[in-house]
């Protein structure tokens, strides 16, 4: 996997009754998303099965910091692109 791997994630939501975080890796060439706290993953792109499992692990094991980061998103500054 390379070192340039971007990470981005979302405000969180509510699905059933349980609070979770999109979260997308990102590179050139490969991209992957799954769900935090869960590490489920949603689609995949071009990573290897070893690489998804680092970075579901990397989701289970930094979820406080992951729900942390989305807790600052402010969903309308980022539709507006500010």
């Amino acid at each position: 996997m390379s070192e340039d791997v971007k990470m981005s994630v979302s405000a969180p939501v509510m699905k059933g009754n349980d609070k979770i975080v999109y979260v997308v890796f990102e590179d050139i060439a490969v991209s992957a998303e799954f769900e935090a706290p869960s590490g489920n993953l949603v689609k995949n792109s071009g990573f290897s099965d070893e690489d998804l499992t680092v970075l579901s692990d990397y989701i289970k094991n930094e979820w406080e910091t992951i729900l942390n980061m989305s807790k600052n998103i402010d969903p309308m500054k980022a539709f507006l692109g500010r």
